[in-house]
C-alpha cells in the first residue's frame, strides 16, 4: 500500500508530511512524497539555461532530503521529483504510476488553525482523483511522529454512495486496529437557530438506519458505535461533537461526481470549516471493498 504525499518546503507541505506518516505508521504504508517542478521549469523572462534548471532540481532534491530526516525510521518512504504542468497534475500523475492508494495534501493558509481550508491543489485534487483524498489542518505539522491514528469517523448520509464510503472507513479502523464512529448528520438550513422536532426526528430515524445497517454488514471485529449530530447548519452539527486530536473523517463524494471519481460536496466543504481534524473524502462509486 502506497500513500502520495504532496510536499514543498512550506507549513502545508510538514501538515501534509506529518498526517502522511501518522496514516501510514497506523496502516502499515510506504510514504511516497512528491514534489512537484513545473513542465516549463522556469519563468518568462529568466534566462534559458541549463544552470537554473540544475537550481531547482537541487533545491527540490533538499526539501525531500529534509522530509525523509523527519520521518521515523519505523515508516517506509521514498522521495520522488516529477515534472508536470501543475502540482495536482504530478500528483495524480504519481498516484497512478505508482498504485497510490491514497494522496494526502495540506490546507491552504489563511485558515483558522487547526482547520482544513481548501487551496486550488486541493480543490484540483477534490475534483479529479479517482483515490481517497486526504487534507491535513492547518498546524498539525508539528505532530510528525508522535502519534497513530485513534479512531475513524464516518458521517454517513442518506444519499446513495453509503456503502462504499462506509466500506472504506471499515478498511482503514480494522487496517489500524482503532474504533469506528458513524455520525448521523442531519441538519436543516434555517436562519432559526431552535433546531426544530421534526429535524431531531429526522436525525434519531436516520441514526437507527445507519445502525441497523452496520449491525448487517460491518465485521464483528471492528468496534462500532453510532452519534446523532443535529442543527439548523452543517457547522453548528459538527461542532457539536467531540472529536479526538488523532482521529480521521471520513465523507463521501458529491452525486455530482463522476463515477468513481471526486467531487466536494456542499456538506462535506461546509464540514472541512468546522473540523479540527483530517478530513478523508472518498471518490463516487469507490473499488474499495469490506473484503479487499
Amino acid at each position: 500500500m502506497r500513500y502520495i504525499v504532496g510536499y514543498t518546503d512550506t507549513p502545508a507541505g510538514a501538515d501534509a508530511l506529518a498526517l502522511g506518516v501518522r496514516l501510514a505508521r497506523s496502516m502499515g504504508a510506504q510514504l511516497e512524497i512528491v514534489t512537484v517542478l513545473r513542465s516549463e521549469a522556469r519563468p518568462t523572462l529568466v534566462p534559458s539555461d541549463a544552470g537554473y534548471e540544475r537550481f531547482l532540481h537541487e533545491t527540490a532534491q533538499g526539501w525531500l532530503r529534509d522530509a525523509a530526516a523527519v520521518v521515523p525510521r519505523d515508516v517506509a518512504s521514498e522521495g520522488h521529483i516529477v515534472y508536470a504542468e501543475s502540482f495536482a497534475r504530478g500528483l495524480l500523475d504519481v498516484s497512478r504510476d505508482l498504485e497510490g492508494s491514497m494522496i494526502i495534501v495540506g490546507a491552504a493558509r489563511g485558515g483558522l488553525l487547526g482547520r482544513a481550508t481548501v487551496g486550488s491543489v486541493a480543490s484540483a485534487l477534490l475534483h479529479s482523483a479517482v483515490v481517497p483524498v486526504a487534507l491535513a489542518p492547518e498546524g498539525s505539522g508539528s505532530t510528525v511522529g508522535l502519534n497513530e491514528v485513534s479512531r475513524v469517523t464516518c458521517a454517513l448520509g442518506t444519499r446513495a454512495g453509503a456503502g462504499e464510503l462506509l466500506d472504506a472507513a471499515v478498511l482503514v479502523a480494522r487496517a489500524a486496529h482503532v474504533p469506528l464512529r458513524l455520525i448521523s448528520l442531519v441538519t436543516l438550513d434555517m436562519d432559526d437557530m431552535t433546531t426544530p422536532p421534526e429535524v431531531a426526528e429526522r436525525a434519531a430515524t436516520h441514526a437507527e438506519q445507519v445502525l441497523a445497517y452496520a449491525a448487517e454488514h460491518l465485521p464483528q471485529d471492528i468496534d462500532v458505535s453510532v452519534l446523532t449530530a443535529s442543527g439548523n447548519r452543517i457547522e453548528e452539527a459538527v461542532a457539536q461533537v467531540d472529536w479526538e486530536a488523532e482521529e480521521l473523517v471520513f465523507v463521501g463524494s458529491s452525486r455530482l461526481a463522476k463515477p468513481r471519481h471526486i467531487f466536494l460536496g456542499s456538506t462535506a466543504a461546509k464540514m472541512l470549516r468546522e473540523l479540527p481534524v483530517p478530513m478523508v473524502v472518498v471518490p463516487r462509486d469507490s473499488v474499495l471493498t469490506i473484503e479487499d
